[in-house]
Parts: structure tokens; C-alpha cells; sequence
């Protein structure tokens, strides 16, 4: 059977599904309540945005998720199109048309998704992690298998992420410390790494998929150059910045390889050598009031930065030295932001509540 007939059989089967009716679980998040929440979308670099909540149905009422909570957001790297978004005890929802219209993945209906990974070589085949275990789909999102299972049912596979170039090479962070790898696609695991705290985020380079950075919980931020099999803390290039190992986002620059910027409870660092010495970025808000919560740097042009706290959307153009600001268009916190790698000028905030 022809490869371009399944792809689209299977890219137009979940608007035929939707007609099926849509359902989510009471509240949609921790405290539930109100409509302003779910994923926001900019088409002009932050100055508006436009909430995108909308589950077409070919019969009846379309529905709307808008008052759940976000938790996590991925692009596919190989179509900025789709859109993939994870829900707080409402498992994952995706788009193919940059949010105006969002479907309901099977098989993960009460599921909190904590992280979200897409092939780069194979479009329909993602991953996503639920408590202690990966799910993986093949099929665009239609049946999912487990590709992961920790035998602790307190364990959290906390991040996913696959080599940009070879799609095989998936690594996973747990909240036991560990740094886990598979080399075929989640047939198998190996452990490469055990950190003596909570792994809560795993970064890829996307131009040389050996360089990875990992982030523990409150303790340390961690520099890889061989794929993740050995680690360097960074602590002491960090150790002039107040709090700059309590991590909150971090984004490669895809003009510079070697340039990076950190987002953490101290504020905004930049380092052009890979985290071995690092500079501050002025910031509004002093370095104590920042609560940057997620961070996004434009792929054409490293001096456009932008980042979101429990409130407020912050622009620069200039590379910090100064800054726009907006209130958000939610109540809720501004938690995950991502910038459309094909259209810099389109942004996507998902938000939720917190306590």
C-alpha cells in the first residue's frame, strides 16, 4: 500500500474520531475551575495572544478543553505544524495546524504527562511519560504501547528526549537520579548515569546530539560531550550566581553551537562556551523576584529572548539589554513556552494553576 496514503488515513482519522465525542475528567488540573486555561498562541512575537482550546467535531458541538491545566508542550521537529500538549490528569491532546484545532490522543485519558518526545526521523512515532513508565505510539497517537515500566509506583520518569539525528537513541531522567538509554527506539534500556538527586530535565543539543545537559533537583546542573555516558558538575563556573544550580529552563542557541542560556532562580545567565563560564543577563525584576518558569530564544536570531514567569511575558530584542513586558491573558501561571522554529514570530504558552 502506498506510504502517503496511510500517512494522510492516519492524519485525518482522529477528525473522523472527534465526531465520537470528546471527554475529560472533573477539573481538568489541581484546583480546577475557570475556562481560561489550556494553550495560548502568539503570531506576532508575544504582543497578542489568542487562547487555542478548540476540538473540532464533524457532529454535534465542538468541544473545548479550555479549563484544564498544561503541563507540558512539544513541537515536532520535523513539522512545526503539529503541536503535542500534556494535561494534568487528562493525558495528551494534539494539533496539526498550529492549535486552531486540537484532538484527544487514545489510551491516556487520565494520564498526567510529564514530558513529550517526537522522532525526528519518523513523525508518527512519539513518546510520552506517565508516572513510572514511557508510552510510545507508532501511529500518530492512535494506540499506544509501554515502551518503559519501573516496578516502584512511586518512581516518576520525569524527562524524555531523542537524538536529533539518529532517532534510535532515547534517554529518559527519573526521580531516582537516574539517566536511562535506549538505542533502539524503547525496545530496551540501559542505565548510563545515577545522579545522587532527582533527574528533572534532560537537554539535547540539537546540532551535536553528544552534547547534553541535566538538571537535578536543587542541587546541580550537569554537562555531558559524550552523549550522556559520562557527566561534569557545574557548580563551580555557577558558583557566583546565587541559586544558579536551582534550574528552571535551558535553550540552545542555534546560531552559536556553543552558546547557551540558563534560566534559574538567580535569573538569566548566557554562556558561549557550553556552561564553563557563564554571564549574567539584566533582567527587570531583581534576581530574586524573577521566577522564570520557561524559556524560549528565537532559532534566526539568539538576541531575541523571551521568557514567562507566574504572571507576566517578557521580550527582548536586544539580547537583554532591555525588555518588554506583558500581563498574561490567563489567571493561570505562564508554565511552558515554545517558539515555532520555522515562523520565529509564532509563540505557544501553555499554562496552568498552581498552589
Amino acid at each position: 500500500m502506498n506510504k502517503k496514503f496511510i500517512f494522510l488515513t492516519l492524519l485525518l482519522l482522529p477528525f473522523v474520531l472527534s465526531g465520537c465525542g470528546v471527554t475529560f475528567s472533573n477539573g481538568g488540573g489541581e484546583l480546577g475551575g475557570g475556562n481560561d486555561g489550556g494553550i495560548y498562541r502568539s503570531d506576532n512575537k508575544g504582543s497578542t495572544w489568542m487562547q487555542k482550546t478548540l476540538i473540532p467535531s464533524v457532529a454535534g458541538k465542538p468541544g473545548n478543553f479550555g479549563f484544564l491545566d498544561s503541563y507540558s508542550l512539544a513541537i515536532d521537529p520535523s513539522d512545526s505544524k503539529a503541536i503535542y500538549l500534556g494535561m494534568i490528569e487528562n493525558g495528551l491532546i494534539y494539533s496539526y495546524d498550529r492549535g486552531d484545532g486540537w484532538h484527544k490522543a487514545n489510551g491516556l485519558s487520565q494520564a498526567t504527562i510529564r514530558s513529550i518526545a517526537i522522532d525526528p526521523n519518523y513523525k508518527c512515532t512519539l513518546y510520552v511519560t506517565v508516572d513510572n513508565k514511557v508510552m510510545k505510539s507508532n501511529d500518530c497517537s492512535r494506540t499506544w504501547a509501554q515502551a518503559f515500566y519501573d516496578n516502584d509506583l512511586a518512581l516518576k520518569v520525569n524527562t524524555i528526549v531523542i537524538d536529533p539525528i539518529d532517532g534510535n537513541n532515547v534517554f529518559i531522567g527519573t526521580s531516582r537520579g537516574e539517566v536511562i538509554k535506549s538505542t533502539n527506539r524503547g525496545g530496551s534500556w540501559q542505565t548510563i548515569n545515577r545522579f545522587d538527586a532527582n533527574t528533572t530535565r534532560l537537554i539535547i543539543s540539537p546540532e551535536n546530539p553528544k552534547i547534553m545537559f541535566a538538571a537535578t533537583e536543587g542541587r546541580s546542573l550537569h554537562f555531558s560531550e559524550d552523549a550522556g555516558n559520562n557527566w561534569v558538575k557545574l557548580d563551580e563556573s555557577l558558583k557566583d550566581f546565587k541559586d544558579s544550580v536551582n534550574f528552571k529552563d535551558l535553550v540552545f542557541s542555534t546560531d552559536k553551537p556553543n552558546r547557551v542560556f540558563l534560566a534559574s532562580r538567580y535569573g538569566l545567565l548566557r554562556s558561549d562556551n557550553l556552561g564553563r563560564s557563564w554571564e549574567k543577563i539584566e533582567l527587570i525584576t531583581p534576581e530574586a523576584e524573577a521566577t522564570i518558569n520557561s524559556l524560549a530564544v528565537s532559532p534566526k536570531n539568539d538576541n531575541e529572548i523571551y521568557y514567562v514567569t507566574n504572571t507576566t511575558f517578557y521580550r527582548t530584542a536586544d539580547g537583554g539589554k532591555s525588555w518588554t513586558t506583558k500581563k498574561l491573558p490567563t489567571s493561570r501561571v505562564g508554565w511552558r513556552l515554545k517558539i515555532d522554529p520555522d515562523n520565529p514570530s509564532i509563540l505557544y504558552l501553555a499554562v496552568r494553576q498552581i498552589k
